[in-house]
């Protein structure tokens, strides 16, 4: 198993500090103020990010979508995917992967008093194992359909690592199932890796069109793919204003955090 090493930066941290939690010790908010010299805007995305991630589920939920496996789950974050899931389909169920034990351990913590949600510790190079795990199948049918995140991770890793993990779960998801997924945009420089400041991780950009072909044999549902803070505009809390401003324009484009997001359903 993983140690838990406060001495080195963690993502799942990071993120948690770029959306104002509080789960992150001073090498983490060191490792964010770093990255946020290099990109300015990277709490407003990330934030976002998030807005984008609930409002993605609330439109899957309202589908009549009953389980959701969030792949790369990150640290516990509200509103999380159970609570806007089941705040239209009360029994949904939910499973949380991520390969962080921290991040694995603070969910189940929180969700020790929650029927049919569980956090469970999964590799996402490692699909296959992901998808044959006892405690996954027990909250998830996989020949129903299922609502599969892959939400802002998928840059974390290698492009043929990624184009691999969506392959895997696309292939075993049933017809009528949603994929949800942001991916960092690497436009204007298609292919282009930026080193960050924080524990000598490599964030993938991707271009668009690679971007939309993760989306095979799915139809978009509107806006398509898009930046974004685009995605979901009308569904933005009222207390993430800031989330909703554009770029400036002034600013270089290699000095901004770019994401696109979509929603797809897999044709029947």
């Amino acid at each position: 198993m993983q140690e838990f090493d406060t001495s080195r930066p963690n993502v799942a941290r990071i993120y948690d500090y770029l959306l104002g939690g509080k789960n992150s010790f001073a090498v983490d908010r060191q490792a964010a103020q770093r990255l946020l010299a290099q990109l300015p805007n990277a709490a407003v995305v990330a934030r976002a990010n998030r807005a984008f991630l609930a409002a993605a589920v609330r439109t899957v939920a309202r589908e009549g979508v009953t389980q959701y496996l969030d792949i790369g789950a990150g640290l516990p974050t509200s509103p999380s995917v159970h609570e806007c899931a089941r705040a239209i389909v009360p029994g949904a169920r939910v499973a949380y992967i991520d390969d962080d034990p921290v991040a694995v351990s603070h969910a189940q913590a929180l969700l020790a008093t929650s029927d049919g949600v569980i956090a469970a510790k999964g590799d996402a190079r490692a699909p296959e194992a992901i998808l044959a795990d006892p405690r996954l199948a027990a909250v998830i049918d996989l020949t129903e359909p299922v609502c599969v995140l892959l939400v802002s991770m998928l840059h974390f890793f290698t492009a043929a690592e990624a184009d691999m993990i969506v392959s895997a779960f696309r292939g075993r998801m049933a017809p009528g199932s949603y994929l949800i997924i942001s991916q960092g945009n690497s436009a204007p420089i298609p292919g282009e890796e930026i080193k960050n400041a924080y524990g000598g991780i490599t964030l993938t950009g991707r271009p668009a069109a690679e971007i939309a072909a993760y989306f095979d044999g799915f139809d978009l549902l509107p806006p398509g793919l898009v930046p974004v803070a685009d995605w979901s505009a009308a569904d933005w809390p009222a207390a993430e204003p800031d989330a909703r401003l554009p770029h400036n324009p002034a600013e270089p484009a290699s000095r901004r955090a770019d994401m696109l997001a979509a929603v797809g359903r897999k044709r029947t």
